[in-house]
């Protein structure tokens, strides 16, 4: 299974992104996914969550401002975004995607792993 994150770049403040994180693989279930980011110097911090069901959480210092979405479909590309608006360089940070799946692995066995993509730099500029 894999985790493939997009959508990054260098924008002014008061610009828009909007990140993607496609999960692939032989996925039996996708019960969560979220973005979480890390600013230099600090540590990796929730940035908004979304459940199976779609409910959606977020950091308070993104409320307002960021959008957490996802879609699920039968052929087991399931996708997370980040709509961001407003940004600040408050936001510059590496975002990453994750997610709680279940699936196939080697010998068709069952596996649950909460999955890291590869990281995706936002940039803003003042």
């Amino acid at each position: 299974v894999q985790l493939q994150a997009s959508g990054g770049g260098l924008v002014q403040r008061g610009g828009s992104l909007r990140l993607s994180c496609v999960a692939s693989g032989r996925i039996i279930r996708n019960s969560g996914m979220a973005w979480y980011r890390r600013a230099p110097g600090n540590q990796r911090e929730l940035v908004a969550e979304i459940t199976e069901s779609g409910s959606a959480n977020y950091a308070d210092a993104v409320k307002g401002r960021f959008t957490i979405s996802r879609d699920t479909g039968n052929n087991a590309k399931n996708t997370v975004y980040l709509q961001m608006n407003s940004l600040s360089p408050e936001d510059t940070a590496v975002y990453y995607c994750h997610a709680d799946l279940v699936y196939y692995g080697a010998g068709d066995v069952f596996v649950a792993e909460k999955a890291w993509g590869q990281g995706t730099q936002v940039t803003v500029s003042s």
